[in-house]
């Protein structure tokens, strides 16, 4: 799979490290504004192509498919281009600014029959899925605490008077879509969509959501839900059921997974295989759905509508109009 890459930002590198773990696939161009800074990521991962510009790169038919990572508010627009132009889209989280935008890209999946899928790293991570795996062990579910809680490095800037794009409401950011997007997600892609979603928020002085609360009800169940890009947290996550608990650490990058069930500690297995850069196992499974080895990306979208579907009554309750 010869994959493009838009955007080249720390994620952008990130992606390319785990790229040249990835068996069978290769990076052959990268998109970005300006040719200075594509020429720079080419040099620094050995690419051959740079591209300022997105629509002759859709078209360049060595391509099958593109990695989005520009800011949010360009993923539907240029999601929607990749797939008309016929390559598969892998795309950073979350994957729309908006719902609105969501059902757009929607329609144009569905009417060009494309591959799409989110790049939700919390999909395809291995102590994750180790807990996905054996949720049935804990029994019935009674309650549930995801938190993903971090003092963003451009915060301090933000303090000093200095609005970078990451607190900048006008780019159509919020904690919520850069850091509270991940255990959402993940808590659809356990329990599904929930009976009802209750939400507040903590704004910055500019009008931007800073942190924020989210509790999703489930009936027999709730699922409490912290974010903060302004608070440093512990960052543990618990899911309690009857006969055992869960618990693991930083959702986007868990560094452990651990069941507890009748005194005893199940940790995840590390022999089973854990990768230092954990977007190799996301990529992974974005080839193995191009090539057909996969069939899953249906459900994968499902878990996406269903969080965007949730990020739009969220906004709305918090009264967050882009």
């Amino acid at each position: 799979m010869n994959i493009a890459i838009v955007g080249t930002n720390f994620i952008s590198d990130r992606f390319a490290e785990a790229a040249q773990l990835t068996e069978g696939v290769t990076i052959g161009a990268v998109y970005s504004r300006g040719l200075d800074t594509g020429c720079a990521f080419a040099r620094r991962h050995g690419i051959e192509k740079v591209y300022t510009s997105y629509s002759e790169m859709c078209n360049d038919s060595a391509l099958d498919a593109v990695y989005i990572a520009s800011p949010t508010m360009c993923h539907s627009e240029h999601a929607a281009l990749a797939l008309r132009a016929g390559l598969a889209v892998l795309c950073e989280k979350m994957i729309c600014a908006t719902y609105r935008d969501f059902l757009f890209l929607d329609e144009v999946r569905r009417n060009t029959g494309g591959i799409i899928i989110e790049a939700m790293r919390c999909d395809f991570d291995r102590r994750l899925g180790f807990i996905k795996e054996n949720l049935p062990r804990l029994g019935k579910i009674k309650h549930a605490r995801l938190e993903y809680r971090q003092y963003s490095s451009r915060y301090d800037s933000f303090l000093s008077g200095v609005v970078l794009n990451a607190f900048d409401p006008k780019m159509k950011n919020s904690a919520l879509a850069d850091i509270g997007i991940y255990p959402l997600h993940y808590c659809v892609s356990l329990f599904g969509e929930p009976c009802s979603v209750s939400a507040s928020g903590e704004f910055l002085s500019n009008g931007f959501l800073g942190s924020g609360e989210i509790r999703l009800d489930y009936g027999e169940f709730s699922v409490d839900i912290v974010y903060s890009k302004t608070v440093e947290g512990e960052n543990v996550s618990r899911i309690e059921g009857e006969h055992g608990t869960a618990c693991f650490d930083k959702i986007n990058e868990p560094t452990y997974a651990v069941i507890y069930i009748d005194g005893s500690e199940i940790p995840f297995a590390t022999e089973n295989g854990t990768v230092t850069n954990n977007m190799a196992d996301e990529i992974s499974a974005f080839r193995d759905i191009v090539s057909g080895a996969r069939n899953d990306a249906e459900r994968l979208w499902h878990d996406t509508a269903i969080t965007m579907k949730l990020v739009g009554y969220i906004y709305g309750q918090l009264n967050v109009d882009f």
